[in-house]
């Protein structure tokens, strides 16, 4: 009778001291508001997608986040109610007004600067592993994305002639082109490549500009259907090289055009998978 008693005794501590570490290890993570899809998806591939209590209506799916804003518009009082350790997001999605207010309100919130280049997107990412005590895994995801932009990069540039010129279009009506130290541009970079606006401060291009630069490569990375429109509307002036030698390639702009380390080595394969077939 007494080793059943000491036995169930055993077993209660056992399921008890197991509880208090399950409460405790979900109380050491951080109860985290992104308003920036690129930082939603990143915590996702960090594995830490269990702290995001608030996202934006633009965010990937995260089982049990409370939608809290659009792109651009943080609910305050939604999010004041969800009591985050952090408010995380980009100086380009949210308001200075936005950020200020959380803040009076006491709420801590991390702005992550625009990033410039691949350099920037990998920084950015292990310093988002610091903040949820996952730097070594960042550096690892860090590691391999860079090594796979290196593969790429490589092969890009034996197969590709000596400095070409390259048009990178991101938007029409008008039309937006890349914009030197962007992370964008980087891609024209990594192809060996010039990019026709390297001298412009605005990304506001007219069909002449193009024209008269005679880009030897055209990538337009717009939403689909638009693209083929612009496809289309380069294909008709033969005189550009682009054209001449069928290499004007469309690229999809959820994939390029997102700030985000894993996205950016992805849209590097498939620029070389483009201009190598």
């Amino acid at each position: 009778m007494k080793k059943t008693v000491l036995f169930l005794f055993f077993v209660l501590l056992f399921f008890a001291c197991s509880s208090n570490q399950s409460q405790r290890h979900e109380s050491s993570g951080k109860r985290i508001i992104s308003l920036a899809p690129s930082l939603t998806k990143s915590l996702y591939w960090l594995e830490a997608q269990e702290m995001i209590i608030g996202k934006t209506s633009f965010c990937m799916d995260i089982e049990n986040a409370v939608i809290v804003a659009s792109v651009i518009t943080p609910n305050i009082e939604r999010i004041v109610a969800l009591q985050p350790d952090i408010v995380i997001t980009t100086g380009t999605l949210t308001s200075v007004e936005s950020i200020a207010t959380l803040r009076r309100l006491g709420i801590e919130v991390l702005i992550f600067d625009t990033a410039r280049s691949f350099d920037d997107l990998c920084s950015q990412f292990i310093q988002l592993g610091e903040l949820i005590d996952q730097e070594e895994k960042a550096k690892e995801i860090v590691r391999r994305n860079k090594e796979r932009v290196e593969q790429v990069t490589e092969k890009i540039q034996n197969f590709v002639d000596a400095a070409p010129n390259v048009f990178f279009q991101i938007g029409a009506n008008p039309i937006f082109t890349v914009l030197p130290n962007t992370f964008m541009d980087d891609y024209i970079r990594f192809l060996g490549g010039r990019n026709i606006a390297e001298h412009l401060s605005r990304g506001t291009v007219g069909r002449e500009f193009v024209l008269s630069h005679n880009p030897d490569y055209i990538f337009i990375a717009i939403q689909e259907g638009v693209d083929d429109e612009e496809k289309r509307e380069w294909s008709r002036h033969s005189q550009l090289s682009a054209v001449q030698n069928n290499r004007i390639f469309t690229i999809d702009p959820n994939i390029a055009c997102l700030p985000m380390l894993v996205t950016f080595a992805d849209t590097m394969e498939i620029i070389y998978s483009l201009i190598s077939n």
